[in-house]
């Protein structure tokens, strides 16, 4: 679980509440916050909005079940990655290319499981490239439709709570000859406003910006695989290898591959 994004969001929702509830009024100043009207137009009007732009229901249902991406915890493989690698790399140099089928039965990872199964079976490296670099780029499509919804509600919220804003200002003038109504009509018409830019600020864009590091990483993983498995199938040397897998990390991260592969072997 990732505890980040999750104390990010509670922090936020309590950071708001406190300063509602720290005024006069107390906790009763909730319930000035809270109207129904404002909550059919600006929530259920921006989520309506996006669902007219999806391509279908099960997509648009797939893009707001998405937000449970964020809460998982993100583990950090590049290194794992690159010392599988590295080990196939031994095996093909070693034992040959043929050698390698066995070897990635043990694979859990399905895109490298794949690219291995490929060079296997003598496939083209042109053609190898390519394969790889396509369902990269679908992958990453996928993905990017996903922060695109986000992004979009993000843009909607306060669209549609500037639309509230504008029913709740008009029904204010049509009843100017009553004081007493003004005051409650203009709350009415900030309100909208209010949830709008919860909305985009509080959920749209920091899921979007969570989806998108996500997506990187993950990308990032995808590429140094793909520069593992044409490495290997030019048959380049396991160190040279490993050192240009290595130029993918973060400096303080490339010596901590080094030093796990290095325990691993002592283990072994």
């Amino acid at each position: 679980m990732d505890l980040a994004s999750i104390i990010g969001l509670v922090g936020c929702a309590a950071a708001v509440i406190y300063g509602i509830v720290s005024g006069d009024q107390g906790v009763a100043a909730l319930g000035n916050f809270y109207d129904l009207s404002s909550i059919l137009i600006t929530v259920v009007g921006s989520f309506m909005c996006m669902l007219t732009m999806a391509d279908d229901i099960p997509g648009f249902l797939n893009s707001v079940k998405s937000i449970s991406l964020i809460t998982k915890k993100s583990v950090s493989n590049e290194g794992e990655v690159i010392r599988t690698i590295i080990d196939l790399a031994n095996v093909a140099r070693k034992e040959g290319l043929l050698q390698l089928e066995e070897a990635a039965s043990d694979i859990d990872d399905d895109f490298l499981k794949k690219g291995i199964m490929l060079i296997v079976d003598g496939t083209d490296q042109e053609l190898v490239t390519s394969i790889l670099e396509t369902e990269l780029n679908c992958i990453e499509r996928r993905h990017n439709k996903i922060i695109s919804f986000w992004e979009g509600l993000a843009a909607m919220g306060p669209a549609w709570g500037m639309i509230g804003t504008l029913i709740g200002l008009i029904n204010m003038l049509k009843l100017l000859d009553d004081p007493s109504s003004i005051g409650p009509n203009m709350a009415v018409a900030l309100i909208t406003t209010l949830y709008g830019s919860l909305l985009a600020n509080w959920i749209g864009i920091p899921v979007a910006t969570k989806l998108k590091a996500i997506n990187a990483r993950e990308i990032m993983t995808k590429e140094v695989i793909c520069e593992g498995i044409l490495s290997i199938q030019a048959g380049e040397n396991p160190r040279v290898i490993e050192e240009k897998l290595k130029s993918f990390l973060a400096p303080k991260l490339r010596d901590e591959v080094l030093n796990d592969g290095a325990d691993q072997g002592g283990e072994g």
